[in-house]
């Protein structure tokens, strides 16, 4: 098993790699905890302190980039010594090693925040525990009374937990539990995740399945909308559960029907059965809640397909319990490119340090990621917190992909916005940033239509062949536009 860094000495590594290693192998050596040599190879494994963080940031980040070495052009190897000289310290995580009957166990950077939660809420559990995913799933907070130990619920949202009517389950990570605010239940990270009484107001334009991705589900957790890719639901379980989920008829209330190897083969089939499929979107539920295993299996499975060219992840996992994107799942993941990962993020308030270790650990597995936002009312409806998460985003390396307007789930007027809200958001950022920020607005249209990219009007008219537009400060400009040519006549 490859549980941390691990090399052999040979002709891929630069001499320059080799000595930044070895620089770091030396200064380590009497206060490891573990270290092994064996002939022609370098084995490096112990707790982390904060001389290794100062001495790493020195070594590693001052050094003067070299040209190409004997590495260049393989595939794979360049990933890798990325992986060894920029993520050493981000890399450490609450993977456990195993040797002569000992568990060391690499820590999960905890934010000031969250340890001060920790120790007032969880005061006999240890940072190591606190950083093992494991324990952060199984201490999930689910019911009124455990909830109200961490937050004054209001009337509201107690009225709500203890009559609970809707079909979306109540799930929190202690770890997403530390972000939110105590007192203001107005909070935009509070109300994605705790009920309100307006989700049983049911509107006559909501319904169970908006999309209809059943009606395109031609066996059972496939979903085959587009012509050359695939949903393919392999879950119905998350760590912490959206209020607005687009799903909501389905998460939460299958147990693990949907999980197993059985329910999976028959959508393989359909996969395998379609060559026109070169692209398959992995969600749920979330994927990332399956234990490294059966994902390993199923990616596994989906790769020897030929005609499957990309597969992806849509996951919330990295915002809601970062821990569980440890260094075994990311070298495990990267077996399998091209792979990518879209990331369910919402708010400035969820990009905090651990949420950038664990993009940091996937990014630096050569994993491309971009994220899925809901536009939702009250919470990031406006250009100034929408321009803080994209800019916040580009900095942890996801490119802000999709901003979808909300879908009109049963219970979900409170969170809709008018779709000027949107178009507005996109015409603040639009010129006024760069252009990776800038996510694609789009409406998942009802009754199965597909996502519908909508953008303001640039385009003003025309005078005779020019083509007048208008640029991000307002102003209008002439383009010159070429007319097609006629086809000759026969």
């Amino acid at each position: 098993m490859f549980d941390f860094f691990y090399f052999k000495k040979n002709k891929f590594f630069s001499k320059k790699t080799k000595k930044i290693l070895t620089s770091i192998y030396k200064q380590r050596t009497k206060k490891n905890i573990l270290h092994k040599k064996k002939k022609g190879e370098i084995f490096l494994s112990s707790l982390h302190t904060e001389e290794d963080n100062r001495m790493e940031n020195e070594t590693l980040f001052t050094e003067e980039v070299e040209p190409p070495g004997s590495s260049a052009g393989l595939v794979g190897f360049e990933n890798y010594t990325n992986d060894i000289l920029t993520s050493y310290n981000a890399l450490l995580g609450p993977s456990v090693i195993k040797t002569k009957g000992v568990q060391y166990v690499f820590r999960f950077k905890e934010s000031p925040r969250t340890r001060a939660f920790r120790k007032r809420f969880y005061p006999e559990v240890t940072s190591l525990e606190w950083s093992n995913w494991h324990w952060q799933y199984g201490n999930r907070i689910k019911d009124v009374d455990a909830l109200s130990q961490f937050i004054w619920l209001s009337e509201d949202e107690r009225n709500a937990m203890n009559h609970h009517e809707g079909s979306i389950p109540v799930a929190i990570t202690p770890y997403y539990t530390s972000l939110l605010d105590e007192f203001d239940s107005s909070q935009p990270l509070r109300r994605m995740v705790v009920p309100v009484t307006d989700e049983r107001h049911r509107t006559a334009v909501e319904a169970d399945d908006p999309l209809g991705e059943e009606h395109d589900s031609p066996v059972p957790g496939i979903v085959h909308r587009y012509p050359d890719r695939a949903l393919f639901l392999v879950t119905d379980t998350c760590s912490t559960y959206c209020r607005y989920c687009t799903r909501s008829r389905m998460v939460g209330s299958h147990g693990r029907t949907m999980s197993n190897t059985d329910a999976w083969e028959g959508a393989i089939e359909y996969i395998e059965a379609n060559p026109q499929i070169r692209d398959v979107l992995l969600s749920g539920g979330d994927p990332l809640t399956l234990s490294d295993e059966r994902l390993e299996w199923l990616l596994g499975r989906l790769r020897k397909i030929a005609h499957i060219e990309i597969l992806r992840i849509g996951t919330k996992i990295p915002v809601v319990l970062p821990q569980r994107i440890t260094p075994k799942l990311t070298y495990m993941l990267k077996r399998f490119h091209p792979l990518w990962i879209s990331i369910h993020v919402n708010h400035p308030d969820e990009l905090t340090p651990e949420m950038s270790q664990a993009c940091s650990r996937l990014a630096n597995a050569g994993i491309p990621l971009g994220s899925q936002t809901v536009l939702l009312n009250k919470i990031n409806d406006d250009v100034e917190t929408m321009k803080r998460l994209v800019l916040g985003l580009l900095k942890v390396r996801v490119k802000p992909y999709y901003l979808y307007q909300c879908d009109p789930i049963p219970g979900s007027s409170h969170f809709r916005t008018p779709v000027k809200a949107g178009l507005d958001i996109i015409e603040g950022l639009r010129g006024h940033t760069t252009g990776y920020a800038v996510p694609t607005y789009v409406i998942d249209a009802p009754g199965g239509g597909g996502k519908i990219p909508l953008i303001p009007d640039y385009a003003v008219g025309r005078d005779g062949n020019d083509l007048m537009l208008r640029n991000y400060e307002g102003n209008i400009y002439r383009y010159p536009d070429c007319q097609l040519l006629q086809p000759d006549n026969p």
